[in-house]
């Protein structure tokens, strides 16, 4: 049994119509459209909803659509909405909203840039149906605007999707099966959810962010609890339901009959990172890059993740291995340091013109999956020569220096841990970690137009032997260029009161079809 000295202060008994939740990080970002961030990702699947969604084989599925037809020349698709859509504030959901919010996601995401660029415009046909009208025919058009992670292109109010891309919304207002209480919320420590009972959920059976989305709760609270060993006590006695990622050596405490049960909540993995500032020394240098990648020995950070329900998997590849089809393919860059000796490695860094600028390390030591990473590099850097300041902050604050361009004297950045689920990086035009697009792009701001015309000639393959072919030379070009370094796949494990019944697999928690028994 988990020793408890302090529990926190919501403790309660269980309610058929309350669920308590504790999300793996705090929710510092709202707005879906702005943040990458899997906390952000979690809440905007309950406040809103996509027009497309996927099925557990990634197949897209109409979701506040009802169909789509295309065009013979492939230049106007048009998407019709079904019947029933209610934004929270009452207002009809109209083909206006859908129109507005496309617009408004693809200025942000890498994915939706692609989209922009081929869209000459959008027309609302009635209240009912909206027109695409392309410059140039868009094979992946579902496939993009119903992408699953990071950042979904979710629906909200014409007026809240007027508000300028890099301007965060400040009312959240959606049509997805749960409203989010402004008046309760309480940044750090507690976010509510009530059920939207205007909410039509589809017809089918649900199935990752497709199907019907069945709010069985009428009330879910996210308790941000950063001690993960008090968070597990909290779980073991009842007082919270649900753990949204149960550390791995805490997972052992629980034994089978302890009265909470754990599957691993996403079949495809999640893949660790670190994330190099690209924009400032000394990682602007791609020599360095190439030198810190070959001191990389995957089996260090995923041992944490071994011997909890599924163990970890070696992937030393710039796309997920649980990706069918992807294989690992950078023995050569990645590791090829490890064991070496003491000269060989000062000889190595000698080559890259590293002249001994202090490396920056953020760590996040509130997110017990990816501060082992930051712990782990900082230790391989620094004794392979490099000047390395490790800097513990809470995730929150992590995100908040990630978007900062200065240079490290000025509170700015060098190497950061991260983690993406598989599906959020499972081909190169969803790969965030290593798009080229810049200062357009994420955090690090990685440049590469080699690589960016490659995603133009996958988003246009019209076979999966041309998508495969361009994956591999989108990956060789990653390796050699290291816009981040890959740390192998592992399989985080949700945790909940075995009471519970309903809990999907997926990128994310997702509230839906979640019933106590």
């Amino acid at each position: 049994m988990l020793s408890v000295s302090s529990l926190p202060a919501f403790a309660q008994l269980a309610s058929s119509s309350v669920l308590r939740f504790v999300p793996s990080t705090n929710l510092a970002s709202l707005d879906p459209h702005v943040s990458t961030a899997l906390v952000t990702v979690q809440h905007g699947y309950y406040v809103f909803d996509t027009l497309y969604g996927v099925d557990a084989n990634l197949t897209p599925q109409p979701q506040m659509a009802e169909r789509h037809e295309v065009s013979e020349d492939r230049l106007t698709w048009t998407i019709i909405l079904r019947d029933g859509l209610t934004f929270h504030d009452g207002e009809p959901v109209r083909a206006a909203d859908c129109a507005a919010s496309l617009a408004r996601w693809s200025q942000r995401d890498g994915l939706g840039k692609s989209l922009a660029a081929a869209v000459d415009r959008y027309e609302a046909v009635d209240d009912k149906s909206f027109r695409i009208h392309l410059k140039a025919p868009f094979p992946k058009m579902l496939e993009v605007i119903g992408k699953p992670h990071s950042s979904p292109a979710f629906i909200m109010p014409e007026r809240l999707a007027n508000t300028p891309a890099e301007q965060p919304i400040q009312e959240m207002v959606g049509s997805g099966p749960y409203r989010f209480k402004a008046d309760e919320f309480n940044p750090g420590s507690r976010v509510v959810y009530t059920k939207f009972e205007e909410y039509v959920p589809r017809d089918e059976e649900p199935s990752w962010t497709s199907g019907g989305k069945v709010a069985h709760f009428d009330r879910i609270e996210w308790h941000i609890i950063t001690d993960k060993a008090t968070a597990a006590s909290a779980l073991q006695l009842g007082e919270v339901d649900w753990l949204e990622n149960m550390p791995s050596d805490l997972a052992l405490l629980f034994p089978e009959g302890s009265g909470v049960e754990m599957k691993v909540s996403d079949p495809l993995g999640t893949g660790g990172f670190m994330r190099f500032n690209h924009t400032t020394a000394p990682f602007d240098n791609v020599k360095l890059r190439q030198f810190v990648a070959r001191l990389v020995n995957q089996e260090d950070y995923l041992a944490s993740f071994s011997g909890v329900v599924q163990d970890p998997t070696i992937c030393r590849n710039m796309f997920p291995c649980t990706i069918p089809g992807v294989e690992e393919e950078g023995q050569e860059e990645l590791g090829s340091l490890v064991g070496a000796s003491a000269d060989e490695i000062a000889a190595a860094l000698a080559k890259t013109g590293y002249e001994g600028e202090r490396i920056v390390v953020l760590n996040p030591v509130d997110s017990a999956d990816i501060t082992p990473f930051a712990v782990i590099i900082a230790d391989a850097m620094s004794k392979a020569g490099l000047n390395v300041d490790m800097q513990d902050m809470d995730f929150g604050t992590l995100l908040q220096r990630r978007a900062s361009k200065a240079p490290v004297e000025e509170g700015g950045w060098s190497i950061a841990p991260t983690s993406w689920p598989s599906v959020a990086i499972a081909n190169p035009a969803l790969n965030t970690t290593i798009r080229g697009e810049g200062a357009a792009g994420w955090a690090g701001w990685f440049e590469s137009a080699e690589i960016e015309e490659k995603v133009a000639d996958w988003l246009n393959a019209e076979s999966e032997e041309d998508e495969s072919r361009i994956r591999e030379e989108v990956n060789e070009i990653a390796l050699r260029e290291v816009p981040s370094l890959p740390l192998g796949i592992y399989f985080p494990v949700t945790a909940y009161r075995s009471e519970l019944e309903g809990v999907l697999g997926g990128s994310v928690r997702y509230p839906w079809n979640v019933r106590r028994r």
